[in-house]
């Protein structure tokens, strides 16, 4: 999560002299050479057609469409609304993990889920510069919800996956299938890119994305969910805007106001609270529950 939060402020910087789906699949592809770099090292990972195509579905809902929704969906709305639908990810994996891989959580961690989302309301809310309003968003909003929909369906994929698989295997490819899935949006920007024009800060940010942000996040993550339930691995990403909301603070200068900082304490007791040993039962296969 600290990787993910920091990713939106280098982010931020990147965008600044390269394009938007020139910067994904730099990020990927880049992410993909070093995780060639790991299969050389440790031997190709040995997939069934069949696993192949979770792992194309996976990395389909994210980083595929997880981005393009979310890309999309801001130029569309406000970053404020944005931020508190994305929020509402852990609710809509908590369905689909009890739904799909049978997964139960005890009241405590659904207490801490919710005060998550409280925490995130809190923490946007008190953005000085925050406006809400519901007129002209609709698209935008409808589209930052798909990109909720790929993250929770990532979220189940990945842990299903991490029942058989390793972080590593798993991540390798769905790094790899993500930048073919960015080639074509890419090679459509391609001829309108300025190469001279691309800044030292935004190649140091790319870098930054590349190696944490893609390689490193992706892998604790995927680590994390062939150790802990998808519900509960969900609600960490509460804290994302909590991370974000501190590098800005720090790196960017961006004011941070002590309701802002409420919220953050809000979201990270909230995550806690998600995360006490309690009674959950041990998920299902997701092929089982298909078929």
């Amino acid at each position: 999560m600290v990787f993910w939060g920091l990713s939106f402020v280098a982010t931020k910087i990147a965008l600044e002299s390269l394009p938007t789906f020139t910067l994904v699949f730099a990020r990927f592809g880049l992410g993909s050479c070093l995780f060639l770099a790991l299969m050389v090292r440790y031997g190709l990972p040995r997939f069934t057609l069949r696993t192949h195509a979770k792992l194309l579905l996976t990395a389909t809902f994210e980083p595929g469409l997880y981005f393009i929704f979310e890309t999309i969906g801001l130029q569309h709305t406000t970053a404020p609304k944005a931020a508190l639908i994305i929020a509402l990810t852990p609710i809509v994996v908590l369905f689909l993990a009890f739904l799909f891989l049978g997964e139960r959580n005890s009241p405590r961690s659904l207490f801490g889920v919710f005060m998550s989302l409280l925490g995130i309301s809190v923490l946007v809310g008190g953005d000085p510069q925050f406006r809400w309003t519901l007129r002209g968003h609709l698209l935008g909003d409808l589209l930052i919800f798909g990109a909720v929909i790929s993250a929770a369906l990532y979220i189940v994929c990945a842990r299903d996956l991490g029942r058989t698989h390793s972080a590593r295997e798993i991540t390798s490819m769905q790094t790899l299938y993500g930048a073919l899935f960015y080639l074509a949006p890419f090679l459509l920007e391609l001829p309108e890119i300025q190469w001279s024009a691309v800044s030292g800060r935004s190649l140091g940010a790319l870098a930054y994305l590349t190696v944490f942000a893609t390689f490193g996040a992706f892998l604790c993550y995927n680590y994390g969910l062939t150790k802990v339930p998808a519900a509960r691995a969900s609600v960490f990403i509460n804290g994302i805007p909590v991370v974000t909301a501190l590098g800005a603070w720090l790196l960017l200068g961006e004011k941070l106001t002590i309701f802002q900082a409420t919220g953050g304490l809000l979201v990270l007791l909230g995550v806690y609270l998600a995360n006490l040993p309690g009674s959950q039962t041990e998920p299902r296969q997701l092929g089982a529950t298909l078929s």
